[in-house]
């Protein structure tokens, strides 16, 4: 049997924009980038090129996929959001059908090494034919509750189309004493707190916790195997630049859920003065964490 990739998002419907578009392109414009440095120094470490097979869960717009991919490697991205996908299917497919191979005679060399799914479809090996040799989720976890709940089946779904032995990175949140970041998102918690009854529901911030990834790692079944921690600064044109970022992230749906988007994006503003500097940007220093796995 095919295994099937499957990632649930709890309570995503419900809080999604009336123009879902806009905010994957956020997304893909704004926030997507600030988690860069934690794509470069992951492959640096994997040495990934053109030897790599990799599988990306939760591609999201796919700016992961095309560092991977410009390195030489075999991409493959899986993702439950149709908007983020087709974004990354204009970085990386523009002359494809939604699951195919770009033509041979792309101009592109990293477009012919990328194939994109959506969540749920049976997932094929590589995309030259080969299984995966590693595999990566740099949708950041341990920021809010349940957000692991999902990534554990995918991971086990994913692991028996990968070789023996091969490396699993799970990425999450640095300490919150070292991300600026997690005194923006108390907002989002304090925010969803005001619901009547107050309720505790998936989606919601919560507090990093050191344990994090390893927990995932054990439930999923794989041997953790080193781990590091990398400078991710959240730098922003302006405070607009900056609301619009991060409620694109999905920390602050419980919030928008519990009262209104224009209250959130006032009080994330509002919380985000502290970060503003003279000329008007934003930059806010943030640590992220990443586990490397063995299956």
């Amino acid at each position: 049997m095919t295994p099937t990739l499957v990632r649930n998002q709890p309570g995503a419907d419900a809080s999604a924009p009336a123009d879902a578009g806009t905010r994957a392109r956020d997304w893909a414009e704004i926030q997507e980038r600030m988690l860069a440095p934690l794509y470069e120094a992951v492959y640096d470490r994997m040495e990934v090129g053109a030897a790599t097979r990799m599988l990306s869960l939760g591609c999201g717009s796919g700016l992961a996929m095309l560092v991977a991919a410009a390195r030489g490697a075999h991409v493959t991205g899986v993702d439950s959001d149709r908007e983020r996908l087709a974004l990354a299917r204009t970085r990386l497919l523009p002359d494809a059908g939604w699951d195919d191979a770009p033509p041979a005679h792309s101009p592109h060399p990293a477009r012919r090494r990328a194939r994109l799914l959506q969540e749920g479809d049976p997932a094929p090996a590589g995309a030259d034919g080969s299984p995966y040799n590693l595999i990566t989720v740099f949708e950041p976890i341990g920021c809010a509750a349940g957000d692991s709940e999902g990534l554990v089946p995918a991971l086990r779904s994913a692991v028996p189309l990968a070789v023996r032995g091969a490396t699993v990175v799970l990425t999450g949140w640095g300490p919150p004493e070292r991300c600026a970041t997690a005194a923006v998102l108390q907002v989002a918690a304090r925010l969803a707190d005001t619901a009547r009854p107050p309720r505790t529901e998936p989606g919601r911030w919560r507090p990093t916790l050191r344990d994090d990834l390893e927990d995932v790692a054990a439930r999923a079944g794989l041997k953790p195997d080193g781990s590091g921690r990398v400078s991710c600064p959240f730098g922003y044109a302006d405070v607009g630049s900056a609301v619009r970022g991060l409620l694109s992230t999905g920390l602050f749906d419980a919030a928008v859920r519990a009262t209104d988007r224009s209250q959130v994006e006032k009080e994330v503003a509002e919380a985000l003065h502290p970060y503003q500097r003279e000329d008007g940007t934003v930059w806010m220093p943030n640590v992220f964490r990443y586990l490397v796995c063995v299956t």
